[in-house]
């Protein structure tokens, strides 16, 4: 970042044309065995962008329900209220373990991490792909109990009702193991990357923000996720066995289940935001023509991130029965967790502050991360507060919180991050114009679905509830004109992407004027990323003598 790169020769030298990581071996056979990082990364894109489709149809699905109070259709009752609790179930399983935990990690991660580092692959290219079959197989189970009839559970799986209901929880938790496995794999690899094939000269305070965020992610993933993997086997087994270990009715406490699941999916939190955060690192800087302000500091906040996210879990419990002792530190701790968020958020202001910033697509989500993350990360502190949290508790408040936060920030920071690297990923450039009109529908959008469900969760709103009061109706009614409004913004977005594909202009090698290693290589990037090792060398760079090209 600050810093220029040194090449024998670099790709972006080579005049004639030359063979790439998308043509160079060509049939499906040679993409199922690959173990390039790149096109393991180009094959997470596509299958969690299907995962996002399928898990927004079913946000569609719930929104479409709750549009008014009759739940009517064109004058007709569609929808009952097991078929309702299965919607907003399927919903959060797909988004939450199909799409948002691997998302980035998964896809843009996977594709640009090497060659930030200049490095040739990761470090187990067989455990890479070994990765995405796990998910895929994580996926197909869960698919297959989509298709069995899905689950009613909500999306944490809460006993003593999923070790009761006859729906198929039990293929799901299955699913979730399976995918588990997957993230723990990805982390290790990127781990043993960072560790052991960073380019010459590149130190520790030398690599990318972006791969401080996803090393931090890494660590989540590797040390929180067994706790997941260990308490759905145990639900399992009591499901399937009787055995009392979360069902009090067998001998067995339910309140433990939800320690050990938020034990975990307080971490998973951070494996979400923290790699869209690690976005916002890289394209900042970059349309603002600046170096980023207090590296130093955003590189230890994400680290600082990773280890607060442990100690946290009891906030989601105040209402649980725990000690008001209990209740008073994990409080305490919740307001500590913020500060390395904060520090991020008025780091990334500081880096816009008097900069040359340039709006395209990738800026306008960083903006609008900005925004809404920074909304998220305000109502959480609602949360940390015992007198509001008691009154917030399961209501929609709860519900429009989390989404400013992962979709507001991890969604958000996914589209921005794929357009950012999209012309290096696929030597195309997109329509400017469209990816600008989808950022812009997609702020609007989002913010008519959930402000609408902070003013029902503060009036007392409970969520997941099928039927409501006629005094909501409005707001949910403006709640699901909100989602219609997304619908269309992602997918003008999507085709915008495809369509550059076939028509798209020619990208250049580094058409954003950036200064990782990624922009030193072809765009698309040869198979092996460079042709000689590329070299890091400790010379200040700066933004505002750099040319530009856009097309």
């Amino acid at each position: 970042m600050e810093h220029t790169l040194t090449h024998g020769a670099t790709a972006g030298g080579h005049s004639q044309p030359e063979k790439n990581y998308l043509n160079e071996t060509t049939g499906i056979w040679s993409w199922m065995t690959t173990v390039d990082h790149k096109r393991i990364g180009l094959m997470y894109l596509v299958a969690v962008s299907v995962a996002f489709a399928l898990g927004g149809t079913f946000a569609l699905l719930v929104r479409l329900a709750l549009l008014n109070p009759q739940h009517t259709l064109f004058g007709k009752h569609w929808v009952d209220q097991e078929l309702y609790n299965r919607f907003f179930t399927m919903h959060g399983i797909v988004m939450v373990f199909l799409f948002i935990i691997p998302s980035i990690p998964g896809s843009l991660a996977n594709f640009v991490l090497p060659l930030m580092l200049g490095a040739k692959d990761v470090a187990f290219p067989r455990l890479n792909l070994m990765s995405f079959y796990l998910w895929v197989i994580g996926a197909v189970l869960g698919i297959a109990g989509i298709l069995g009839g899905g689950v009613d559970t909500g999306w944490t799986f809460y006993t003593p009702y999923s070790t009761t209901t006859t729906t198929g929880v039990t293929i799901m938790l299955m699913a979730a193991f399976i995918l588990g496995f997957s993230s723990i794999f990805t982390g290790l690899n990127f781990i043993a990357t960072v560790h052991k094939l960073r380019a010459p000269g590149m130190g520790w305070f030398d690599m990318p923000l972006f791969i401080w965020g996803i090393y931090a992610t890494a660590v989540i993933q590797i040390l929180a996720t067994p706790v997941l993997a260990i308490t759905l086997v145990l639900l399992m087994i009591e499901r399937n066995f009787q055995i009392g270990i979360f069902d009090s009715r067998l001998g067995g406490d339910p309140v433990l289940f939800q320690h050990f699941f938020w034990f975990y999916s307080h971490p998973a939190v951070y494996i979400m935001i923290l790699p869209g955060m690690a976005i916002m690192s890289e394209i900042v800087p970059t349309f603002c023509r600046k170096t980023i302000f207090g590296y130093r500091a955003i590189a230890y906040s994400s680290i600082t991130l990773a280890l607060l996210s442990f100690i946290v879990w009891g906030h989601h419990m105040f209402v649980a029965g725990e000690s008001d002792l209990a209740n008073v530190i994990f409080s305490g701790l919740t307001f500590l967790v913020a500060l390395p968020s904060g520090v991020k958020v008025f780091n990334w202001l500081s880096t816009m502050y008097k900069g040359n910033i340039s709006f395209e697509t990738p800026m306008l989500y960083a903006l609008n991360f900005l925004v809404l993350f920074t909304i998220g990360g305000l109502t959480g502190i609602f949360f940390s507060t015992l007198a509001t949290d008691i009154h917030l508790t399961d209501t929609y408040w709860v519900v429009a919180h989390f989404h400013y936060t992962m979709m507001g920030g991890t969604v958000i920071a996914f589209f921005g991050g794929l357009h950012y690297w999209w012309p290096k990923m696929t030597g195309k450039m997109y329509q400017e114009k469209w990816g600008q009109l989808g950022a812009v529908l997609v702020f609007i959008g989002f913010n008519v679905t959930f402000i609408s469900q902070f003013i029902m969760g503060g009036r007392g709103m409970p969520r997941r509830y099928f039927n409501y009061l006629d005094q909501f109706a409005p707001m949910h009614m403006y709640s699901t004109i909100g989602s219609w409004i997304l619908a269309v913004a992602f997918l003008i977005t999507g085709l915008n992407l495809l369509a550059s594909l076939k028509f798209g202009a020619k990208a250049p090698d580094n058409p954003w004027g950036g200064t990782t290693m990624e922009w030193e290589t072809s765009s698309p990037p040869i198979t092996h990323n460079f042709h000689d090792q590329p070299v890091l060398t400790h010379e200040p760079y700066d933004y505002r003598n750099r040319e530009v090209t856009h097309v």
